[in-house]
């Protein structure tokens, strides 16, 4: 007897999307109809804000908690040692220039310019000025930023807690595991409301269907092509630079020795899954000890995040763009902050890049509606972005382990 297997969380969310369409443009010509303008677009209106309500409900522990923990393991940089050290800052500089990358073509493509959507307005923060966003990242009151949900400050404590208590020792220990143990609790409540996604995502994106019609198409698109042409141009520029500038090898050398994990990585959307693979084929293919590949890879698949970055900033501002709010340079400098710290520990479970996406959204000042219009899509996106996440990791390992004086192979 054959084996049932379960469809796919990301599937679901795709047919919900697509259902959402077709009941939208099907309802929108006749929403003068008493039925459909006071039964049927209220109930879906209702189901829609019910998820987003969910979401909300699960950014701030979910992100304080695993950024402890991440934070946690990473942060003794007398234990990580030089190669940490490296490999982390790394890391995070290339996910600051694919942040760059994404913003800068989310601004050229604008791939929400002319969808306009009214009624929902952002709040104050999307018109923060540079010294404002600097001077907010740090939090007078703690508290106060859990409670309010100021996800900047919120970060930036939950990154001093982690480091804190790992400095510490022993003494830190109780405090870390109840942070774990919040860390894991927040994951299956996130598993749990992420059920419910296919349902919120089609009752959203029906209900913008039905007010804007087939309009709501074309940025689709737009936002598609952004991304991969920003994870096309990350992978171009800046592994290939840092492949020829560091190991002194030829881009084709290294793409042509990483193609394995890389193929594996679009086709299954999985980081950690594609594991074996991108450690094999940094071995095998690129010389890459076991020393260096078993510290740099599994890390990699935690704190790199290149491709998630590019999906962030560009899905940030075409969520401004479709409901008409200009972000100003500051709050795109808050993004890329809020985005390159809260790599540090993201979550590695099904919904984690929707919910960072939310956090940033949140901590951005723009709508959290805007989270329906990019999550039908979401399937598309993640492909190309754990791809790049993966490719990432694997150009990390051949620099990390070319300046610890390893000779790769040709």
């Amino acid at each position: 007897m054959a084996e049932n297997k379960k469809m796919p969380l990301i599937q679901k969310i795709g047919i919900g999307f697509i259902v959402g369409l077709i009941l939208g443009f099907g309802v929108g010509p006749i929403s003068g109809n008493p039925f459909i303008s006071n039964y049927l677009l209220p109930f879906l209106d209702i189901i829609g804000q019910i998820f987003l309500a969910l979401l909300k409900m699960l950014i701030v522990p979910l992100v304080f908690s695993s950024i402890v923990t991440g934070s946690a393991s990473i942060g003794d940089t007398r234990a990580l040692g030089r190669i940490g050290v490296k490999t982390i800052g790394l890391y995070l500089s290339t996910t600051v220039v694919a942040l760059i990358i994404g913003m800068f073509l989310g601004n050229v493509v604008s791939p929400g310019a002319g969808l306009s959507i009214v009624g929902i307005q952002g709040e104050a923060k999307a018109g923060a000025t540079i010294t404002e966003v600097i001077l907010g990242i740090f939090p007078a009151n703690p508290l106060k930023a859990l409670v309010d949900g100021n996800m900047l400050q919120v970060i930036v404590f939950a990154l001093f807690l982690g480091v804190a208590a790992s400095m510490i020792g022993k003494l830190g220990e109780p405090f870390l595991k109840v942070t774990e143990s919040l860390a894991e609790t927040m994951y299956r409540i996130t598993a749990i409301v992420m059920t419910f996604a296919p349902y919120g995502v089609m009752a959203l994106i029906a209900t913008t269907a039905a007010k804007y019609g087939f309009t709501v198409l074309a940025p689709f698109a737009k936002v598609i092509f952004t991304i991969y042409l920003g994870c096309f141009i990350h992978a171009v520029l800046v592994y290939s630079g840092l492949i020829v500038a560091v190991v002194r090898r030829s881009p084709l050398w290294f793409f042509r020795g990483v193609r394995e994990a890389m193929i594996a990585s679009f086709v299954t959307r999985s980081s950690s899954g594609t594991l074996p693979i991108s450690m094999r084929n940094a071995q095998d293919n690129l010389g890459v000890s076991e020393k260096i590949s078993s510290f740099v890879l599994p890390l990699g698949a935690t704190v790199n995040m290149d491709g998630t970055a590019i999906y962030q900033g560009v899905c940030a501002l075409f969520i401004a763009q479709a409901f008409g709010i200009n972000l100003s340079l500051g709050a795109q400098v808050g993004i890329l902050i809020t985005a390159t710290l809260a790599s540090i520990g993201t979550a590695g479970v099904p919904g984690a890049g929707l919910i960072m996406l939310s956090m940033v959204v949140t901590s951005a000042g723009l709508p959290i509606e805007g989270l329906g219009l990019v999550a039908g899509i979401d399937a598309v996106l993640d492909m190309a972005r754990t791809c790049i996440n993966v490719t990432g990791d694997l150009a990390v390992a051949a620099v990390v382990a070319t300046t610890e004086g390893e000779t790769l192979k040709s």
